[in-house]
């Protein structure tokens, strides 16, 4: 997998990628950092056999400090005096742009949390399909009003997706930062790891999910994201497509048939060798 970024540290894994996101001192995410995992992700696209893909913060307890306000001030500044040019945006930003294409990607998607992150970066996270945290001293959250703007890399639809329209518009309106367990305790974070150990536990976090079935892992997260916006029972149909994909593969067939012939649990299926067939 290509290397040569300057925002963006690969290290690859058998079955799994850890993208860390470095742009010291300010440990913000810029433009020409977005620009880099656009393409690193060009290249995620074509790697048939990853599983999952983490984000995590190459600095010190920081993930994405926040998206970089200086060239969010200066939008703002040219926009006061192109008042009369302004017009109603026909595309999506590349921010959005990029999210999309993580929630699209075959690969589970984590984002692993080290630190504090807020604004930009907590909107990152929250575009990845699951979130893992630094128990720590550190902070999360939506402050967007305080300066006057909204939450505008997709954080108004997501943590209201997630935590429902009421917690997510008590969050935005007061800015609110929140700590690691109260985020958990929301349901923004899937599990608080110890700082201590915190690379490492998220290795092993990563490695149990690339230890699992490839194809059910894949037909999960897509039928999930997409559900969300049809119908009960057009979701169900998603459902019974994807279940099918399933049942018409190898891996579960041969899963299933050594199950039977096993002495173990269905929870321990995860050391079966899984082909992706």
């Amino acid at each position: 997998m290509v290397e040569e970024f300057s925002h963006l540290k690969i290290e690859d894994h058998e079955h799994y990628t850890i993208c860390y996101l470095s742009n010291p001192p300010s440990h913000t995410l810029t433009a020409s950092g977005l620009s880099e995992i656009h393409q690193f992700l060009d290249e995620v696209e074509k790697k048939k056999d990853l599983r999952v893909l983490v984000f995590t913060g190459a600095g010190k307890d920081v993930f994405i400090k926040h998206y970089e306000v200086g060239e969010l001030a200066d939008t703002a500044e040219k926009n006061l005096q192109e008042v009369d040019k302004q017009e109603s945006p026909e595309e999506l930003h590349a921010f959005h742009r990029m999210l999309l294409r993580i929630r699209d990607l075959d690969s589970i998607v984590v984002a692993g949390i080290n630190g504090n992150t807020a604004g930009g970066g907590c909107e990152f996270s929250l575009g990845c399909d699951l979130r893992v945290m630094s128990d720590g001293p550190y902070q999360i959250g939506l402050p967007e009003t305080s300066v006057g703007i909204l939450p505008g890399g997709g954080g108004t639809q997501r943590l209201s997706r997630l935590i429902g329209s009421s917690r997510a518009l008590d969050l935005i309106l007061h800015a609110k930062l929140l700590s690691p367990k109260e985020a958990y305790d929301l349901g923004i974070i899937n599990k608080l790891l110890s700082p201590e150990n915190f690379m490492e536990d998220l290795k092993l976090y990563c490695q149990d999910l690339a230890n699992r079935a490839p194809i059910a892992l894949t037909q999960v997260k897509k039928i999930i994201h997409q559900g969300l916006d049809v119908t009960l029972e057009e979701g169900l149909m998603l459902e019974q497509k994807a279940f099918n994909v399933t049942m018409n593969s190898k891996d579960a067939a041969k899963a299933m048939r050594s199950l039977l012939n096993s002495d173990e649990n269905i929870e321990d299926v995860t050391k079966f060798k899984w082909e992706g067939e």
